[in-house]
């Protein structure tokens, strides 16, 4: 027997108690007696409602969290491209500054630092870029 049908066969007994007491006790109970019965009712209903809506809003909110982990709309093609290739014109003037004031350690100095913003920048557009991967269900069943 399945939850659905037991709440129905729960149901029912609850009306036949209902039409029992109405017969032994008589007319005068049976407005008192159909006020219990559809309290009852309206309480399954709203029992029902509220596991629905509560389930509504977990999907949703698991919804909205896949959502937040997966890559920016607003990291556009051009703007990946366009920051390494603003770097590395920036790397002309770094090397040549760097390298005629301390000579080699400037010039690695410089290079350096070009490399660290251009990783920092790949971190930022793709998340999942230098560590662990985590299983989705997009991913299948593979890490790592």
């Amino acid at each position: 027997m399945t939850g659905i049908d037991a709440r129905d066969t729960d149901l029912k007994k609850e009306l036949d108690a209902t039409l029992q007491t109405r017969r032994e006790l008589g007319e005068e109970y049976e407005s008192a007696l159909v006020d219990s019965f559809l309290e009852k009712v309206d309480q399954r209903i709203d029992g029902a409602v509220e596991r629905r809506v509560r389930r509504q809003l977990t999907e949703q909110q698991m919804q909205t969290a896949r959502d937040s982990r997966s890559p920016k709309a607003t990291d556009s093609w051009g703007e990946r491209y366009g920051f390494g290739i603003v770097s590395l014109v920036l790397a002309v003037p770094l090397s040549a500054i760097g390298g005629g004031v301390a000579h080699l350690p400037g010039l690695l100095v410089a290079w350096a630092g070009i490399v660290g913003v251009n990783v920092v920048q790949a971190a930022r557009t793709n998340p999942g870029l230098f560590g662990r991967r985590r299983k989705s269900s997009r991913d299948g069943d593979w890490e790592d």
